[in-house]
């Protein structure tokens, strides 16, 4: 194996400490076994290691995984030609990119809460030729990012989270499997259009969770597609506010996807508050693609979410699999319940009216707190799916053994004897095991 800037072990196996001669065994070993102890050390430790000798100056910079927190200001991120995998957290800490030089083996990016500044964007310096085995590329909470443009040969999963500001996306990655932008384009304090133009032909998911215009944002043939993740889609909502029109514009720029994921939310109750009077919204989502696989993510804050769950499955009654995921807060304290009367429960059909969920054989409900709300649209489900095969159901982790007790005994009356049921109970919080409910 070569060594370091021409040196051989040879030359530093004779070495002075102290102002006497020893012998520095350590070092004479070959580059493959010091990369295996440094290994186990911190990647801020493995740098120190650089002012024992020459030998060791950027030995550290060859370990395969390197994961950095800064604590100051670095003048520019070295160009690691050999690791395989990197995890910078920078604290917002003014970053310069390297103009030059090549990641040769990097697969694994991961940047975190990034300040770039500079001649060199991120996307110049994580295209092809300078990173031609990238394979995942995270970026989050970054800041300066403005024009990004990627061209990769290699990238097949592009996450980008909260890094507002910025202003035009450009991606040309023809093996593509995985697209997630979330938060990126869309806030307040900017509100011109977004532009985007993806061409990702092999592209599998796509989570677009952010502002959506169709007359800027340019997807390309997507002929692979197989699952949409849509952004949030507020139920009730105040004068003034259009967050919506988003998720609807891009809910209609897509014919048919095998799995769509999609959330209902309420509003917050502070923002509630201020608003003033509610309009139940549901009505504007019009159509949905054709699928077969629906996950609907439910954030109730204690509202009734009967109403916008039928709009939503009456409006693609082809599902085969519904998973329904209601919010997983650990906060054990009880949600206070909507008034009587409150928007939420209207417009009421949702309550007598049939939908023909005819193709519909298997239900999975996470995260159930078993409270009046949860029961009514359980037990619709099992009068509108009149093909249902199985129904899993996994309690709220708060919820204990005795409570999934009679909440068991309750869903157990709702349901047909040919009906396979499944019920999960959290122990400890975080493992979740299967619950048998007693004779």
């Amino acid at each position: 194996m070569e060594h370091l800037e021409g040196e051989t072990a040879a030359e530093h196996a004779e070495l002075s400490a102290g102002g006497g001669g020893s012998e520095d065994c350590l070092s004479a070993l070959p580059d493959d076994v010091l990369l295996h102890l440094l290994r186990d050390l911190s990647t801020t430790t493995a740098a120190r290691t650089s002012v024992l000798s020459r030998r060791w100056r950027r030995l550290w910079a060859l370990l395969p995984d390197l994961y950095f927190v800064l604590d100051a200001n670095p003048d520019s991120l070295p160009c690691f030609e050999r690791a395989t995998k990197m995890t910078l957290e920078l604290g917002f800490l003014s970053l310069t990119l390297p103009p030059s030089g090549v990641f040769a083996r990097l697969t694994d990016l991961s940047l975190d809460e990034l300040h770039l500044h500079g001649p060199c964007g991120i996307g110049e310096a994580v295209s092809s030729p300078r990173c031609p085995s990238l394979q995942i590329l995270k970026v989050a909470n970054a800041q300066g990012l403005g024009n990004f443009a990627i061209h990769s040969e290699s990238l097949l999963k592009i996450k980008l989270e909260k890094s507002c500001g910025l202003q035009q996306l450009t991606i040309v990655a023809p093996a593509l499997k995985e697209l997630t932008v979330f938060y990126c384009f869309a806030h307040d304090s900017d509100p011109s259009q977004p532009v985007a133009d993806i061409a990702a032909p092999q592209l599998v998911s796509l989570h677009w969770r952010d502002a959506y215009h169709p007359s800027s944002i340019q997807f390309g043939e997507m002929a692979q597609l197989e699952l949409l993740g849509a952004t949030f889609f507020l139920v009730d909502e105040a004068d003034g506010y259009e967050h919506n029109r988003d998720c609807v514009r891009l809910l209609r720029h897509f014919e048919d996807v095998s799995t769509l994921t999609l959330e209902l939310a309420y509003m917050p109750e502070d923002i509630e508050e201020d608003l003033g009077e509610h309009h139940y919204l549901m009505e504007d989502m019009t159509r949905l693609p054709y699928v077969t696989f629906l996950t609907l993510l439910i954030t109730a804050k204690g509202h009734s979410f009967g109403a916008s769950s039928f709009h939503v499955l009456r409006t693609c009654t082809s599902i085969r699999k519904l998973m329904l995921i209601f919010s997983s807060s650990l906060d054990l304290e009880a949600e206070p319940a909507c008034a009587s009367g409150c928007f939420c429960d209207h417009p009421p059909n949702w309550k007598t009216e049939e939908i023909v969920l005819n193709r519909l054989q298997e239900v999975e409900i996470s995260y159930l707190k078993g409270t009046e709300h949860d029961f009514a649209l359980v037990k619709r489900l099992f009068s509108w799916a009149t093909a249902l095969k199985t129904m899993t159901i996994s309690f709220h982790r708060s919820i204990t053994e005795s409570m999934a007790k009679e909440f068991c005994q309750r869903i157990l009356g709702f349901s047909k004897p040919d009906i396979c049921l499944k019920f999960y109970v959290y122990h400890h919080f975080y493992k979740k095991v299967l619950y048998v409910p007693e004779d």
